[in-house]
């Protein structure tokens, strides 16, 4: 599964320096003014995974394939976006492409750093976003053509969604936040709309700050909303391993802002990951929360799944304590399961097919 995060906020919020510090360099332009991001920046990243690196080690390998997550820095939107303004709908588009939108919110204070409200406001901030994707919807519904006479039964019912999504927006609800029927949840993928989308809220708060975190963003409308601080990730990027722990431990964080945006991102969508070992090949997949065998063989290759035989599931926790493959077989602890088996995050599997 490609799992891509949008960043998304006004201008000067910090999200060009938060991608940068995510991607550990220089990769878009960082400055004191509106629409430093003139287009997308997009960048690919292993997700932080202990297992895998434990896993490969045992296997005898220093090369291994850990998930990935697509990072996109959408430039700043501003009042107006959705008819064109600043920007507009060019960045618009651009958010369409993700599976989870991550919305910045800037606490900090710097005079260095103008800001477009002239002031420090994040529940103004967070409304301008939610009501230009709330109207950015809107007018994507309002191209939707009127229902004919002689309409077909499904034809019928996507306009009744039509007619019922455009009120409940116009009352200022996001789609997210609506209670759909798994009906209404297939006829809204074609519209590919905006505030279907789930998102992260994240504070962009000063070090100081950080330190009270908890007091700060207790009345935040949106729960849960993820502290972080761009410019101390910044400074994250140069140290070693225990510098950055010891930096976050003095400001009262238990782990960076990628580990935690990572972690949430996978909260938020219901992922889980499993790994696989095929001739000292370690990699790691990401699958849906409930999936089963049979779904996961598929993301390996598709004719895995047209020959899925059976699947051999070990836990990683197993793998770890018993030192391989060859000793959890001799420990009989790895277990045969068929299509319908439920996998389980950090299972271990080899799938079994026709050859």
């Amino acid at each position: 599964m490609n799992l891509s995060v949008g960043i998304v906020g006004l201008p000067n919020v910090g999200k060009s320096t938060l991608f940068n510090a995510l991607l550990q360099k220089q990769a878009a332009l960082v400055a004191d003014y509106p629409f430093t991001t003139v287009k997308s920046n997009e960048g690919i990243i292993p997700v932080p995974d202990a297992d895998i690196e434990a896993v490969a080690k045992i296997v005898g390998v220093k090369q291994f394939k850990p998930a990935t997550i697509t990072f996109i820095d959408i430039a700043g939107l501003v009042k107006g976006a959705h008819q064109g303004e600043g920007l507009g709908n060019q960045f618009l588009g651009y958010i369409r492409e993700t599976k989870v939108l991550c919305f910045v919110i800037r606490f900090f204070k710097d005079k260095t750093v103008s800001h477009v409200l002239d002031q420090i406001n994040p529940q103004q901030e967070l409304a301008i976003l939610e009501q230009e994707l709330i109207l950015a919807d809107l007018a994507t519904l309002g191209k939707q053509k009127a229902l004919k006479p002689n309409a077909s039964k499904q034809e019928r019912a996507s306009w009744s969604l039509v007619e019922k999504l455009k009120k409940e927006l116009n009352q200022g609800k996001a789609i997210r936040d609506l209670v759909l029927s798994p009906e209404e949840k297939d006829l809204l993928k074609p519209l590919n709309l905006i505030t279907v989308k789930p998102v992260i809220f994240l504070a962009n708060l000063s070090e100081n700050q950080l330190k009270q975190s908890r007091e700060l963003l207790k009345d935040f409308p949106k729960q849960p909303v993820v502290p972080i601080s761009a410019k101390l990730e910044m400074e994250l990027i140069d140290l070693s391993r225990s510098e950055q722990k010891e930096l976050l431990k003095s400001v009262g964080l238990a782990q960076s802002a990628l580990e935690s945006l990572i972690q949430t991102a996978y909260q938020t969508l219901n992922l889980i990951s499993f790994y696989t070992i095929k001739n000292k090949d370690v990699r790691t997949w990401t699958l849906r929360r409930g999936e089963n065998a049979f779904r996961a063989s598929a993301l390996i290759h598709t004719d895995m799944m047209k020959n899925f035989i059976k699947a051999e599931v070990v836990s990683t926790k197993d793998f770890l304590k018993h030192q391989g493959w060859q000793n959890c077989l001799t420990q009989g602890i790895i277990r045969t399961e068929g299509k319908d088996y439920t996998v389980q995050d950090q299972d271990i599997i080899e799938f079994k097919i026709n050859s």
